[in-house]
């Protein structure tokens, strides 16, 4: 049980610098390029609560991953990451792709937000393969 609260804290936190990587750096002039879509208080920097509770459920997401990587018995990292690439298909990346056709979003937000989720949830499955083969 260690192992696997060490992996989701690792996995999270290291999560948390491919958000600022990928979200807040890469690209980060194509967020205003439709300014009238951001909340005001995001939009100006005043308003932390978003980024704190995209945090929490950026480690919400990654203790989801070691769990789905628990329940169908992972027991190496080819299988954690066969698992990250199922979950990344399966939620971020259409969910994504979706809101990227209706909403107005500049294409490289949605590519950085991509790649961004993708890097994350690969990290849960690498972190909850690497605990689940030490713990076999």
């Amino acid at each position: 049980m260690l192992m696997i609260m060490i992996a989701i804290a690792v996995a999270g936190t290291l999560g948390s610098l491919t958000d600022w990587l990928f979200m807040g750096l890469l690209f980060h002039g194509a967020y205003n390029r439709h300014p009238e879509i951001w909340r005001p208080g995001i939009r100006d920097g005043a308003d932390r609560g978003a980024i704190i509770w995209s945090s929490v459920l950026g480690y919400a997401i990654t203790a989801a991953v070691v769990a789905l990587c628990a329940i169908a018995r992972v027991r190496g990292v080819t299988g954690g990451l066969e698992v990250g690439v199922l979950v990344w298909i399966a939620g971020p990346a259409v969910v994504l792709i979706l809101n990227g056709m209706f909403i107005k979003l500049d294409p490289k937000i949605t590519l950085a937000h991509g790649l961004g989720y993708g890097a994350r949830i690969l990290m849960a499955g690498l972190a909850a393969g690497l605990a689940f083969s030490l713990k076999a």
